[in-house]
């Protein structure tokens, strides 16, 4: 991409060390691919205590330990770690599996992972045909390595000890998704832990001062809106992946990426050669 003349700029926050006007001031076409990054919280008692953590605050840091060992570097412990702990995961997608797998190489003292919905079956629904992705109950990698999954229960706060460090979670067994996660009466119980990990996804583009500073607008899921070229409300600019998407799959990024590309090439040009992959209306099979 050097060779045809692409130039790498790394370590610049967009907004800040160069502002939406100067961007704008510099280039003819601006392509928004910042993701979705706002976490989504959990409104719960006890949400606000120490050792309750987003698991976009705990995974980066582990990393950057374990690559500065590997590099030769003095192993340093992370700031967020789970060695010695007893460790609650609320979410069990692949961001939760990254986080069980992780405490466990660290030397947590138990793991747990928390799902609201029910525990998938093992073999395809017959409401799912080929080629839907359907909803299995798969075992990564991390999974084999240990911890314990619980489905169909839902976090009704944490309670802390005097020094204002979570202590345990409360929980209760919930109603099929049909019924709205109901509670159940009498399934309530705690669960104990000195460190929690949110990996329940994230809302939408974080509205920072680029997003702010171009004067883009934003649709109501929290993305960048944009209309059937990948343009948002202001001209010049442009969206991709998961920034205007919402939270998705890799190989969503990657179409949107050559479908903008396209997009991008006939505003500037009139005209393109370049094939639009997919539309930003596009959705998975269902």
């Amino acid at each position: 991409m050097r060779a045809e003349g692409t130039a790498f700029r790394c370590g610049v926050r967009a907004g800040l060390d160069v502002t939406a006007a100067e961007l704008r001031d510099s280039f003819d076409a601006i392509v928004l691919a910042g993701g979705a990054t706002v976490p989504r919280g959990l409104p719960v008692p006890g949400a606000d205590l120490d050792g309750v953590h987003q698991a976009m605050e705990y995974l980066p840091l582990s990393n950057r330990a374990v690559a500065a060992a590997a590099g030769g570097g003095r192993p340093a412990e992370p700031a967020i770690s789970a060695r010695g702990r007893d460790v609650v995961i609320i979410g069990g997608g692949d961001t939760g599996a990254d986080c069980l797998g992780t405490a466990l190489r660290q030397g947590a003292a138990s793991v747990t992972q928390l799902e609201i919905m029910p525990r998938p079956p093992a073999s395809r629904p017959a409401g799912q045909p080929w080629p839907t992705y359907p909803m299995l109950y798969r075992v990564s990698s991390a999974h084999e390595e240990g911890g314990e999954r619980v489905y169909a229960v839902s976090t009704l706060g944490f309670a802390g000890d005097a020094a204002g460090r979570v202590r345990a979670l409360r929980l209760a067994e919930v109603e099929p998704p049909d019924a709205g996660f109901t509670p159940r009466q009498g399934t309530e119980r705690e669960i104990r832990c000195d460190l929690v990990l949110l990996a329940m996804g994230f809302t939408g583009a974080e509205r920072g001062d680029l997003i702010t500073g171009l004067g883009a607008a934003m649709d109501a899921r929290g993305n960048v809106a944009r209309d059937s070229s990948f343009a948002t409300s202001v001209p010049g600019v442009f969206v991709a992946g998961d920034m205007g998407r919402g939270q998705s799959l890799i190989v969503w990024a990657i179409a949107e990426g050559r479908s903008a590309a396209a997009a991008v090439d006939e505003y500037l040009g009139g005209e393109t050669l370049l094939t639009a992959a997919i539309a930003p209306t596009a959705a998975p099979m269902r």
